[in-house]
């Protein structure tokens, strides 16, 4: 892998591909691991970034435009992101929402209904995959995006936060 310059994310991201169908990523300027309970691929990268991607997510694509923000596509099952600096930006995009960035830690939860995102600590702004309905999500709320329900942050019980966590050993 490249060492990732300073210049933070928009380095970090600059390459994820994926291996032949076989699901296995790729991070350039990133430090990758494998963990085996609950069993996911960790990132570490020079600024801070952390990414934990469960096993069976799929990211399909990654993409930068210009001068904005870095941006991950993950189109199936979980990622924790963890990062903590704000000056770097980077969406998480999935087919119902796109979650940026703003210094924090936070999973993002997609099925075929419909994408959730929940904020562990910092905030996190979420906006339906078109831009619209934008909230902002502070510590232990969460928001789930689904094509014809309204945006509604709320605070997540135990009994749904406790597992999502536990998919990323924590």
């Amino acid at each position: 892998m490249k060492p990732m310059t300073p210049t933070g994310c928009m380095a970090l991201v600059a390459g994820i591909t994926l291996a032949s169908g076989l699901g296995a990523q790729e991070l350039d300027g990133c430090r990758e691991s494998q963990r085996a309970d609950p069993p996911r691929t960790v990132y570490e990268c020079q600024n801070g970034l952390v990414l934990e991607v469960e096993a069976a997510a799929a990211l399909t694509e990654q993409a930068l435009s210009g001068a904005g923000p870095a941006s991950i596509t993950l189109s199936e099952g979980g990622m924790l992101v963890g990062a903590p600096e704000p000056s770097h930006p980077l969406q998480i995009l999935t087919p119902h929402a796109v979650a940026s960035v703003r210094g924090t830690t936070f999973v993002v939860d997609v099925d075929p209904d419909g994408t959730g995102v929940f904020t562990v600590e910092g905030a996190v702004t979420v906006a339906r995959s078109d831009g619209r309905d934008e909230v902002l999500l502070g510590p232990g709320e969460g928001v789930d995006v689904a094509p014809d329900d309204p945006l509604e942050v709320r605070s997540w019980p135990e009994e749904r936060v406790t597992p999502l966590l536990a998919r990323f050993g924590r």
